[in-house]
């Protein structure tokens, strides 16, 4: 592989991989074949290993996972559990549109009330997910943040654009 193609692939890695393993995984990319079968394998490799990197960090030497990193603190349950919350209240809307239609009802029913419970549930956990680990992570903390009120914006989208 050309050089200035390895030194193009080795820079979509962060910056702390870079100045650890850069130099030595610049030159076993150089080294490599160079048709073009191998440039698009290795290529689609070396970008999918970058992203994974972005969002799951090594640290150090010992390739273990940075605990504040985005995937890290994403898989902690106070994290999970209003995202699963936001889901299952949009599966609710979904699937009693699919059923009945969108007309709106006089009265409300269960799925009405189901979906009420479910998104002000959600709220003390996300209060005390934020509490938690803003003062740790704070960038990885307002990313999972960010998917968490998408996830809460999905949920209240069919309800107000069929205004149920």
């Amino acid at each position: 592989m050309r050089t200035a193609i390895a030194r193009l692939l080795t820079r979509l890695y962060p910056r702390a991989w870079r100045e650890r393993y850069g130099a030595e995984f610049e030159a076993l990319l150089a080294d490599g074949r160079s048709d073009l079968r191998t440039y698009v394998k290795t290529g689609a490799n070396v970008i999918w290993s970058a992203a994974s990197e972005h969002i799951f960090p090594t640290q150090g030497g010992n390739m273990e996972r940075d605990p504040g990193s985005f995937g890290a603190i994403v898989r902690h349950p106070s994290a999970l559990i209003p995202m699963a919350m936001s889901v299952t209240a949009l599966a609710l809307v979904v699937g009693h549109i699919a059923l009945y239609g969108a007309a709106r009802e006089g009265d409300e029913g269960a799925i009405a009330h189901l979906w009420q419970l479910l998104m002000a549930g959600q709220l003390p956990v996300l209060a005390f997910f934020a509490i938690k680990w803003l003062p740790r992570a704070p960038k990885p903390t307002l990313g999972v943040l960010a998917l968490q009120a998408g996830t809460v914006l999905a949920a209240m989208a069919p309800v107000f654009y069929f205004n149920l």
